[in-house]
Order: C-alpha cells, then structure tokens, then sequence
C-alpha cells in the first residue's frame, strides 16, 4: 500500500489570541471554550455545574495542548478494511504512546483538573508512562489581605522526571508564585531533565505571566483567557502584551479581574 501524503504530518488546533508575550504563552479564546469560562465565572454558577464545566473545560484544553506539546510518531496499523482490502491500513502520525508524562496535580485549586489530565492522558498513552504527583500549597496573606507569597507545605512525588513532559493544571494563574514554586521544584529538586514544563490554566494575568517567563523563559504557559481588566483603556485597546509593564489584572489584594472568584472554594464547596 501507498501511504497517503495527507496524514504524513497532521495539523495542529488553531487559532490563537494574538499577543506580544512571546512563543511559549498560547491564549486559546475560542468561542466554544469563552463560552463555558463565562457561565463558570457567574455568581449563579454552583455545584455541580461548576465542576461540570470545570471538568469540560479541562477535557478540551487537553485535546489541544497534547496536539501541541508531546511527541508524534509515524505508524501503520491495519484497520477493520483489511479483510477485505490490503488498502485497509493508516499510514501517517499520531502521538507517541510510549512517552513519559507527568501530571503535577496543586491543592487545592488543581485536584480536579490534575485528575481529569491524568484520566486522559491513561487513555492517550501507555499507562505505565503515565504519572500524578501532588502538591500541597496554600496563599500566605498578610494582615491587609493581601497576598505576600505561597506556603508549600509538601508534596507527594512519584519519581524522577527525565525526558518528561510535566503538566501543572492549575485554574487561575493570577501572581505565578505557585507555579514558579512548582516549576523549581521539578528542575532542582527531583532527579532528572523534564523534557518541558507545561502550565495549563483557565484564566491568567499579565503579572503571571511575567513572573513565569522571567524565571521559566522555555516552560509553555496555555490559558483560555487573559484577564488584564484594571489596565488604562489606551492600553486595553491595544494587542496584549504591547505595553507589558502598564497592563495590570490583579487587584490590590492580588485577585484577578474581572476573574472568577476563589475557585477553589467554588470547586470543593469549602469555604476557608
């Protein structure tokens, strides 16, 4: 059989926000994904809607990172046709199952997303490649409210990370404290070379972004949308990222606006 020069090498999902962060901050605001993050963000929106949509939002994020972010392959296999035609074979590129992937799964806010990564992720690959680890954080807030920085309070790892993908799902991406902890940790803690550290979130800000990519210039950051609402109106009218330093979507309390509130609340009906 002749392979097909279609399948040889496939394309990837589309569009993306543009913006001037640079290559590695994908902000996928498409219609569908916008759509689910404004019901989420709604005083209405409760359990177990809310988990719903989280769960929803999550699913399709991982359809389009893992397009992204792992290792193709080229394959042959047969199909139910090749019984009756020799012709009945794929010949082209899918995702390499026997790739190492970890799911960095952050309390409390990343426990549902981390489980939703690590449950698709077992159907995409070989499972014995597959790993989740968790981690135990919590905002320290000083005596004005005011977020001062992150308490790691420990983490229940599973292994090195050679050559692995790294996937931290954490919803709001609001300081980057977290995440820049997280990130650390894999690189001088755990034994080994993650092939590349991923964060996947829901909503982010400019501040985020800048603490990441300062500390973690070849991490990927992906989101659905960026929130930058306290900005100048001359600076929301232009492409995000053009005048970084002036764009501002954390509130004096380092919440994000317009946001969606404390997610992690939301998701586990804990209100502490």
């Amino acid at each position: 059989m002749h392979p097909d020069s279609q399948y040889r090498h496939l394309p990837r999902p589309g569009e993306h926000l543009e913006h001037r962060y640079g290559p590695n901050v994908h902000i996928l605001s498409q219609p569908y994904p916008m759509s689910l993050l404004t019901e989420l963000c709604q005083d209405h929106t409760t359990q177990p809607r809310f988990n719903a949509i989280l769960e929803t939002l999550y699913d399709w994020l991982l359809t389009a990172v893992c397009s992204r972010e792992l290792r193709t392959a080229q394959t042959d296999v047969e199909t139910r046709m090749t019984q009756f035609n020799p012709e009945g074979r794929y010949v082209g590129e899918v995702i390499d199952r026997n790739q190492p992937v970890v799911v960095s799964s952050i309390a409390r806010g990343g426990i549902l997303p981390g489980a939703r990564w690590f449950a698709g992720l077992n159907d995409l690959l070989e499972p014995a490649r597959v790993r989740q680890d968790h981690l135990f954080m919590a905002r320290v807030t000083n005596d004005l409210g005011q977020v001062s920085g992150v308490e790691f309070s420990g983490s229940k790892v599973g292994g090195g990370v050679e050559d692995a993908t790294v996937f931290i799902p954490d919803p709001m991406g609001a300081t980057g404290g977290s995440i820049v902890e997280t990130m650390r940790m894999y690189r001088d803690e755990v034994p080994g070379v993650p092939r590349r550290l991923v964060a996947i979130h829901l909503i982010v800000t400019p501040e985020f972004l800048r603490r990441v990519m300062t500390e973690f210039p070849d991490a990927s950051i992906y989101t659905i949308r960026l929130d930058r609402g306290l900005s100048s109106p001359e600076v929301l009218d232009t492409p995000p990222g053009t005048h970084w330093d002036q764009e501002r979507g954390l509130n004096d309390n380092q919440y994000i606006v317009p946001g969606a509130g404390g997610l992690g609340e939301l998701m586990n009906n804990a209100w502490v």
